[in-house]
């Protein structure tokens, strides 16, 4: 090759390499992006939850005693009446049987005074005024013929004690014969002895019937805590129920969402164990309390369908996700597009690919989730927005595309 030649060839590989780089560097950047398509939107809470029931009791006894049976295992369901535990009662037995003896002699105190009392004393009576009207007689008499001169005044002394003392004899039988009266003190008396006597009876039988633990209401047992042979004191849990009610699930939810949740929304409900068994559910309550330590608010849920999932347990974990909101068909941009967001994040600034170059869009957002937000005003389906960092406004880029999908 002749050094011309050569010369030539140099220059024009120098050329070619300079149209290169100058086309490499002029070359638009390539930037991911998303053609916007209208699209539901649906926006979710997820957290972990526990199986808990309407209400939870722990039975115990009010005496102290020794267990005698124990009729339940755990597990077991049981009826509103049925007896759980007996404890030991011979003690108590007696105790009654003495009770009752002494009501029946209180009674018949009382139904002897209202018989055969009352007419003794009426008797005692009826014989006391006549030995009072024979003692005033006679102290007449004697005071007519001491008046005479024919006996001593001492004689006249002795009729006067003889009928003072038949007077105090007929005041005591009178005061006998009212006090047996219905309203008379000694009737009153006994009939106080004989409802003391009662009211004792009823405690020996309440007591004796402490001695058997009943069901409060149907439900299942939780925890076997107690044995025969065992002595129990009062305030000591030998039972632990779960009375029967509606199953609910309760969960401790940042009070951070607190805003999105409203009594009413559905939930997907799942058991790690039962992966392939999701059941639904709806929020029931949401505590008015905060919980200052945990920063959490306590919400409640129901089961949608009848009747609980056969293989849910008490405390059993769960995860619950909640739909918090849904729109049907709406713009849907993802969040990596967002340049610039206003303080209360209804409006942000989107980068669009318009004819090869960067145009900025000033944008007004609805609903958002964790990966996309609803688009009300700026955009319209078919825009292209870059998602990431962008050139800037005015220069030149090359958008890969991909159809906006629908978002939670």
């Amino acid at each position: 090759m002749s050094r011309r030649s050569l010369i030539f060839l140099i220059v024009g590989l120098a050329l070619m390499a300079a149209i290169a780089v100058a086309g490499w560097m002029t070359r638009a950047p390539s930037v991911p992006a998303v053609t916007l398509r209208l699209a539901p939107l649906v926006r979710t809470l997820q957290f972990s939850g526990r199986v808990a029931t309407l209400s939870r009791v722990d039975v115990g006894s009010t005496l102290t005693g020794r267990v005698l049976q124990v009729n339940v295992t755990q597990g077991a369901q049981v009826a509103m009446g049925d007896v759980l535990v007996r404890l030991e009662d011979e003690e108590l037995q007696a105790a009654l049987a003495q009770a009752k003896a002494s009501e029946r002699q209180a009674q018949a105190r009382l139904q002897g005074l209202q018989s055969t009392g009352r007419g003794v004393t009426q008797a005692a009576l009826a014989q006391a005024d006549s030995v009072l009207l024979a003692a005033q007689a006679e102290l007449k008499r004697t005071q007519d013929l001491v008046a005479k001169g024919f006996l001593s005044e001492s004689r006249m002394d002795e009729s006067e004690r003889t009928a003072a003392v038949a007077k105090a004899q007929r005041d005591s039988a009178r005061a006998q014969t009212q006090a047996n009266t219905d309203q008379g003190s000694e009737v009153l008396q006994a009939r106080a002895q004989w409802a003391l006597a009662q009211a004792a009876t009823a405690a020996a039988r309440a007591r004796l019937a402490q001695t058997v633990v009943l069901a409060p209401a149907k439900a299942s047992v939780l925890a076997r805590l107690v044995e025969p042979g065992q002595i129990v004191q009062p305030g000591r849990a030998l039972l632990s129920l779960a009375l029967a009610g509606p199953t609910q699930l309760v969960a401790q939810v940042d009070e951070r969402y607190l805003e999105q949740l409203k009594v009413g929304q559905t939930a997907n409900v799942l058991a790690d164990a039962f992966a392939q068994q999701r059941f639904q559910a709806k929020v029931e309550s949401i505590s008015p309390l905060v919980d200052s330590q945990r920063g959490a608010v306590e919400v409640k849920f129901s089961l949608l369908q009848q009747a609980a999932p056969d293989f849910l347990r008490e405390d059993m974990t769960l995860s619950i996700e909640v739909e918090t909101a849904r729109r049907e068909s709406v713009l849907v941009v993802p969040l990596q597009a967002l340049q610039a967001s206003s303080p209360s994040g209804s409006e942000a600034t989107v980068m669009v690919e318009h004819q090869g170059r960067v145009q900025a869009r000033q944008v007004r957002l609805g609903l958002r989730t964790l990966e996309a937000a609803e688009v009300v005003d700026g955009l319209k389906p078919g825009d292209v927005v870059l998602k990431g960092p962008a050139p800037k406004p005015g220069q030149r880029v090359h958008a890969e595309t991909a159809a906006a999908a629908a978002g939670r």
